[in-house]
């Protein structure tokens, strides 16, 4: 890498590992200045608290980023001096997120376009007939790929115990000599709750099954080991890991993806690429993690999601995850003086989570109130099933809530208002948002809505 963007590169890290004060965010991240109209009138800085959909861009790796972006180039097989530093930037992107996870000598970390991409390529490399096992509690990114497997769904736990209990059950009748996959999520979507991760590696070792992590909620608030939560692959998405550039990562054991035909057919994947003498084509594909990566790689999403990871590593967990307990205490006891607000949850109260919670409010659609929020407050929170319906639904019981001014007219009939509220955080949520958003459900609880609201095109927006 040339001296100039190596130099950039020093200075942001060097900005960035200064620690501010407990009330500020401990990581800077893009927008933290950006003012929104209220209805009612004014303007007020956007309180983002919707880092489970997409968290912000930390201000490091948008600088990274804007560093290197002169220096771009293709990566792999080019002769220029830029086509030669961007393929040296994505290689050492990849040592860097392996360094991240904690992988084993031989993992393979292939980058993908998402959490949702890592998993269904590896549903693609799954051998004949395996059996996969999936709480239903999991993101529809889990929950859904394994198309060619034989799927056994699993009940939602109600404690971590009762989680490990029923997958070693499900496991001790499966067919012991076939493969099999347990897939599951490390911190949930929907309530933050984190899972009992080793525990489930253990139980699925035992039984002669490998397992797949879901971190995508988990990589952005606690570090993640794959040597010592003992699992067999991970995957994570960039854009909620302050790396909004179009990449993920599947980071693991080599031999299900060496063995399989490549995810994509292309330019990248195959190694060589000879007629034959009846007319076809004869393919070697590569063996390396390139065997899953065809197509001209992006390297900026992939450098940012390992700027990402540095920025984390050098900000220090154990400080970030003591900061986030800060703010998920604030938020619940709020929450909790609020008669009308019921917090959902698997575990219970005392489960430990990440900065994700999801409740509904006694007497108010979920639109409806998200929605008075965002106009009245410059509050972005997130309402509706999260893309986890089975799990909500579960956690909300079958019977709709209340009307309300806003529905969903585009739901089953029963279903139209049965949807829920979520807040989520993280290293960029300075106190005054938490503390904002607060405030503002106690004033819409016990005041209600200061606007009038429409539904549009199955959104609850304000009146006009």
């Amino acid at each position: 890498m040339s001296a100039s963007l190596n130099t950039a590169c020093a200075t942001t890290a060097t900005t960035a590992a200064a620690a501010p004060p407990l009330a500020a965010a401990p990581l800077a991240v893009l927008g933290r200045d950006v003012t929104v109209p209220l209805v009612t009138g004014g303007e007020v800085s956007y309180a983002a608290l919707d880092y489970a959909a997409s968290a912000p861009a930390l201000q490091r790796v948008w600088d990274d980023v804007a560093a290197y972006a002169p220096y771009y180039g293709s990566v792999h097989r080019g002769a220029g001096y830029l086509s030669q530093l961007s393929t040296d930037l994505f290689e050492q992107s990849r040592v860097t997120v392996a360094e991240f996870l904690d992988c084993r000598p031989g993992d393979q970390v292939v980058f993908t376009r998402s959490t949702t991409d890592s998993l269904n390529l590896l549903a693609s490399v799954l051998p004949a007939d395996c059996q996969v096992f999936v709480f239903e509690t999991e993101h529809h990114a889990s929950l859904l790929p394994w198309t060619n497997a034989r799927v056994t769904y699993l009940n939602a736990p109600r404690t971590p115990a009762e989680a490990v209990a029923t997958l070693e059950r499900a496991l001790a009748g499966r067919d012991p000599h076939g493969p099999a996959l347990v897939c599951v999520t490390g911190a949930s979507n929907v309530t933050g709750e984190l899972w009992p991760v080793k525990e489930l590696a253990a139980a699925a070792h035992a039984h002669g099954a490998r397992i797949v992590l879901d971190a995508a909620q988990l990589a952005p608030h606690h570090p993640v080991s794959v040597r010592e939560l003992d699992v067999d692959w991970v995957a994570f998405s960039g854009h909620k890991l302050y790396a909004p550039f179009g990449s993920g990562v599947l980071a693991g054991r080599a031999d299900w993806l060496q063995e399989a035909e490549p995810y994509l057919a292309g330019g990248g994947a195959s190694r060589k690429v000879a007629r034959r003498e009846d007319g076809g084509v004869e393919v070697e594909w590569h063996t390396t993690a390139a065997r899953h990566e065809a197509g001209s790689p992006n390297v900026i999403g992939v450098y940012s999601i390992a700027s990402a990871c540095r920025a984390l590593t050098d900000a220090g967990f154990e400080s970030l995850v003591e900061r986030e307990r800060h703010l998920i205490a604030k938020v619940r006891e709020g929450l909790a003086e609020v008669p009308a607000v019921r917090v959902l949850s698997l575990f219970g109260d005392d489960a430990p989570r990440v900065g994700v919670i999801s409740f509904v409010v006694d007497g108010w659609n979920s639109s409806h109130f998200a929605a008075a929020l965002s106009a009245e407050y410059g509050i972005g929170v997130r309402d509706g099933l999260f893309c986890a319906h089975p799990l909500v639904r579960t956690l909300l019981g079958s019977e709709p809530q209340a009307q309300g001014e806003c529905g969903a007219p585009e739901a089953a009939p029963g279903e139209r208002s049965l949807n829920a509220i979520r807040v989520s955080f993280g290293a960029g949520t300075p106190d005054e948002h938490v503390e904002r958003f607060v405030r503002a459900v106690g004033e819409l609880v016990a005041d209600g809505a200061k606007w009038q609201y429409r539904t549009e095109e199955g959104r609850c927006v304000p009146a006009v």
